[in-house]
């Protein structure tokens, strides 16, 4: 595999060999330029894996060449390099779209670390592009991922899908339940037959007895013809029922009588059907949980679950994220006749590191927002939800030293006192604190009685 290339910005050559010199002992391969100008010149003739910049050059200033990099192609990630004393700059960078900044002098394992994370930007952007060409990671059920957890999904659909056996889906709210089941049916050799769904939450318990099991004209009031229930319609063929959990104890036996002898009553009849059906089942449920509390039957459960299939929050599967942002962006960019062809590190990292609660669908949710906000050909931090913008915020709101940076308008002194703060709290030694500042011992010992901070020190 080529090794990332970096773009050292800098008009400083004997930093800029320094730099150089390090980043290619750590395997990197690295070009340079002397000013803003040329490196806004080289990356419109080569997509660099990333950019390392300073902010004070002559010319044009590393702020802004990286606001034309960003409008040319903001997927390349842009490392800032500051001097302490322009931290306020820095933070307009960020803004700006700037993946990061660090303060000089530079400490080198962070540097390190920092490279490391933005190329991890990169490499899934090729990933993206490379599975792009295979419909997106799409499997051959037309389910998008190419996580561990997922091929190990498919696997199994693959393996239990031609047997006739009940199947229970697990997995959280939005996880994509049903897709799974549609991929088992469509695997299997009822898959020219009907497939009918059910959620049995969305049912009274007598409305979910009528749409299950039918009813005979005359059987309540309102009943005014004979209806096929839906395990008749699915006759030779397959009902998924989803919430399967909601089902009230005095429908569970009925259901149990259809799993395990094939037999229904219309309501309001004597008469027995016989049908043959496959029953898949999910719920977001703990069902043992159920079992044990007396809200579902031990022998339901057991003939619900001769396999169990269990779906992956998007937590478990955060490879399959830039993959699904991609298919649902792709699918909205054609819905609302808009152009866009990938995201900022920035948008890419809040998709990648949000817990996703509501699991796929809201990242779905998300996304068709996202399209519909977009004013460029790239989705950025901007067009993200509130949460996802907060939490970028306060994952890029700290510097190599770990000084939280506010984003707001702030006054320098302001920010220069919370570098002290963090730098006193995280090293033992004033000198140490110094160094990391990038001051002399007796300039902090000046900071520290300016800010009243000697107590701290003490604390």
């Amino acid at each position: 595999m080529m090794p990332a290339h970096i773009l050292i910005v800098d008009d400083d050559g004997s930093h800029r060999t320094v730099l150089r010199t390090i980043i290619e002992d750590w395997g990197y391969e690295v070009s340079e330029a002397p000013d803003g100008e040329t490196a806004v010149a080289m990356t419109l003739e080569r997509p660099y894996d990333s950019v390392l910049m300073d902010i004070r050059m002559g010319g044009m200033d590393g702020i802004t060449a990286q606001k034309h990099i960003a409008k040319h192609n903001p997927s390349i990630p842009v490392l800032i390099m500051t001097a302490y004393s322009s931290i306020n700059t820095a933070v307009l960078a960020l803004k700006q779209g700037a993946y990061d900044y660090l303060i000089k002098p530079l400490d080198f394992d962070v540097l390190q670390l920092t490279i490391e994370r933005m190329l991890d930007h990169t490499r899934l952007a090729e990933e993206n592009r490379s599975l792009k060409e295979k419909s997106l990671g799409q499997n051959q059920f037309g389910m998008v991922g190419s996580s561990e957890r997922m091929h190990e999904l498919v696997e199994t659909i693959t393996t239990v899908a031609p047997t006739h056996a009940p199947i229970l889906i697990t997995g959280e709210s939005g996880t994509g339940k049903e897709l799974v089941a549609k991929a088992v049916y469509s695997a299997s050799g009822r898959s020219t037959q009907p497939f009918v769904t059910i959620n049995c939450a969305a049912l009274s318990e007598s409305l979910l007895e009528s749409e299950l099991f039918g009813h005979e004209k005359g059987a309540f009031t309102g009943a005014d013809k004979r209806r096929d229930g839906l395990f008749w319609q699915a006759n030779g063929g397959t009902i998924f029922m989803d919430e399967v959990g909601e089902i009230p104890l005095s429908l569970q036996a009925k259901l149990l009588r259809v799993l395990q002898q094939g037999e229904l009553q219309r309501v309001g009849s004597d008469a027995i059907l016989h049908v043959d059906i496959r029953v898949i089942a999910a719920t977001n449920r703990d069902l043992q949980d159920e079992v044990a509390n007396k809200t579902f039957r031990e022998d339901l459960y057991y003939r619900l679950n001769v396999i169990g299939l269990e779906v992956p929050s998007l937590r478990e599967r955060q490879a399959d994220i830039p993959l699904l942002a991609e298919y649902f962006m792709n699918i909205y960019a054609e819905k609302y006749g808009k152009k866009i062809v990938g995201f900022s590190p920035q948008a890419m990292d809040a998709l990648v590191n949000n817990p996703w609660q509501g699991n796929i669908r809201e990242l779905e949710n998300t996304m068709e927002r996202a399209v519909i906000m977009a004013t460029t050909d790239y989705i950025t931090d901007r067009e993200l939800p509130a949460n996802l913008r907060k939490a970028l915020l306060d994952q890029n709101g700290e510097n190599s030293d770990g000084v939280d940076l506010p984003l707001g308008d702030v006054s320098l002194e302001s920010l220069e006192k919370r570098a002290v703060q963090a730098a006193l709290k995280k090293h033992k030694k004033k000198v140490d604190a110094a160094s990391a500042l990038g001051i002399t011992r007796a300039t902090l010992h000046s900071k520290i009685k300016k800010y009243c901070l000697e107590e701290q020190k003490k604390k």
